[in-house]
């Protein structure tokens, strides 16, 4: 029973130590690098520890089936979790590159997307006439009363139906974005059953190619440009606000955007709106709207890595203490005799323990090589806030690179512990004689 608690407890300090370590900043990072380094070099037992772990890493050709399990173990690790971390990387980038600081959404109170919000048609001339809306050449207010319908069309993938978000905006909807931009076409001319379609939705579903026709409520419509937004717009389709309505038989519109004036431009719209009793709206950001959006998906899917990436992690863990081990009783000869020579503990758990970070440092660089190499501006869709499909590309930078090197050290750290403490405590008369 001691020896179960006492292994228990072992454990549970290894796992606190790694999670520590996964969640430590760079500057502690690289503050104990510092000073390991320091003391390799500056210090008797650590000059010792360093030419042991010299005479060890001469040795890994010798052992390279073994180190290769290693390598490609913990590879295999940080691959994996590199790829899911850049899925949610990804997502979250486009919504936070969709909204801005300078324009701003109107919601009914309390609703948290267009899908459940609603702003009567008596209410816009209220909202554009208040304070705090930038306008335009022409003196008319920058907003954009908007309709958002989820229409089903077939993917290109698989010629199965989609979610795809049909938007229909006002005049101003163009200048309140002027990060889009017709690729291809013309825009769609008001009071006309036209659309235009956004560049990832065209590389998505089917028949969206300029001069094709939709059968869309039972009326067809004709695509007559593309457009490139670089955001989440990118993944609709955009047509007149008046002529979509109709057509979904809807009364209403369910948001409204607008392009701010100036920095106080918010604030100014924010008090207009409370002041008035007649217009029971909440208003924010484009930028922190579109941010909310993606925190939930985003936070799944980092759990999600998380959890298989720790699952792969006990695996790869496993994998390193059994090639360790082999390594340490292949040399038990060799450790022995630096143990006769004067190497004391510290500086042979050092050197294995050196030994097997470099080869987890290798796994790391080659697991994260292979994730950008597969991974980094690959595209795809999932479900967005209005359970249409957003289009986005993974997303591997330097960040989730880091990310993954600190796995991959963290599992050769717990991967050569036992291993080093073994070849420490090893018999120097009988590993002589053994050998």
């Amino acid at each position: 029973m001691k020896r179960f608690f006492s292994g228990l407890l072992t454990v549970l300090a290894l796992a606190l130590m790694l999670g520590g370590w996964i969640v430590a900043p760079w500057p502690v990072v690289l503050g104990l690098v510092v000073l390991i380094a320091l003391w390799l070099g500056l210090t008797r037992s650590g000059r010792l520890a360093r030419e042991a772990a010299m005479i060890g890493i001469a040795s890994l050709p010798q052992r390279w089936g073994a180190s290769l399990v290693i390598v490609i173990g913990i590879a295999g690790v940080v691959g994996v979790l590199v790829a899911m971390l850049a899925m949610g990387e990804g997502f979250k980038a486009t919504l936070d590159r969709t909204g801005s600081d300078d324009s701003a959404i109107l919601l009914r109170a309390g609703s948290q997307a267009e899908t459940n919000s609603v702003i009567t048609r008596d209410q816009v001339p209220l909202v554009t006439a208040l304070p705090g809306i930038a306008r335009g050449q022409d003196g008319k207010p920058l907003a954009s009363a908007e309709l958002s319908q989820v229409v089903n069309l077939p993917t290109r993938a698989d010629g199965g139906d989609a979610n795809v978000q049909f938007r229909g905006v006002g005049p101003e909807g163009w200048a309140i974005r002027p990060q889009l931009r017709i690729v291809e076409g013309r825009r769609f001319n008001p009071g006309l059953r036209e659309l235009v379609v956004g560049r990832g939705a065209q590389r998505q579903f089917r028949g969206l190619e300029v001069g094709r026709q939709l059968k869309l409520a039972n009326q067809m419509w004709t695509v007559v440009g593309v457009f490139e937004s670089g955001d989440a717009h990118d993944s609709e389709l955009w047509t007149d606000a008046d002529v979509l309505g109709p057509a979904y038989q809807r009364q209403a519109f369910q948001s409204m955007t607008v392009r701010l004036e100036g920095r106080s431009g918010f604030r100014r719209l924010k008090a207009a709106l409370a002041a008035d009793p007649r217009l029971k709206l909440d208003i924010d950001t484009t930028r922190n709207y579109y941010g909310r959006q993606s925190e939930g998906l985003t936070k799944l899917i980092r759990i999600l890595g998380s959890v298989i990436g720790a699952i792969m992690a006990i695996g790869a863990v496993f994998g390193a203490l059994n090639s360790m081990y082999a390594a340490v009783a292949g040399r038990a000869r060799e450790i022995a005799t630096l143990r006769a020579l004067g190497f004391r503990s510290l500086p042979v758990v050092t050197a294995v323990m050196l030994e097997t970070m470099l080869l987890a440092l290798l796994g790391g660089v080659l697991g994260a090589l292979i994730a950008w190499t597969l991974f980094n501006g690959y595209t795809v869709s999932t479900l967005g806030s209005n359970f249409s499909q957003v289009v986005f590309q993974f997303k591997v930078g330097p960040t989730l690179a880091w990310t993954g090197l600190k796995w991959a050290l963290g599992i050769g750290l717990v991967g050569g512990l036992f291993p080093a403490l073994r070849a420490a405590r090893l018999p120097v008369t009988e590993a002589l004689r053994a050998g």
